[in-house]
């Protein structure tokens, strides 16, 4: 929590000292049956990637998508690549052992 803290202090104060920044859209897509895995990042919205099935998607922020055993899968989101590796593994867990991340992405 601090951390999302302190990041939202400093983006108040970043807010504050010109133009708003435009949201940056991403997502990680993931097919559990035949392993195919894709990606998209630096979008202007959220629909861009309607067609295909989103494992996660993110908004200024990093993705991931970690594998594991019997195609047990999970995905998770973070402010930085090592906290979306983080909850991706997390989730993962809760279905199958043995995860590991097969893909991350950020925003930007």
């Amino acid at each position: 929590m601090k951390r999302i803290s302190a990041s939202l202090a400093i983006l108040t104060v970043l807010a504050g000292a010109g133009p708003a920044l435009a949201d940056s859209y991403g997502a990680i897509a993931y097919s559990p049956s035949i392993g195919a895995l894709g990606w998209s990042y630096t979008h202007d919205n959220r629909g861009s990637a309607n067609d295909c099935r989103i494992a996660i998607w993110f908004r200024n922020a990093c993705g991931a998508v970690a594998v594991g055993h019997r195609g047990g899968w999970g995905s998770g989101w973070g402010y930085d690549n090592r906290e979306a590796q983080r909850q991706a593994i997390r989730s993962c867990r809760k279905q199958t052992g043995s995860c590991r991340v097969i893909r991350w992405q950020c925003s930007e």
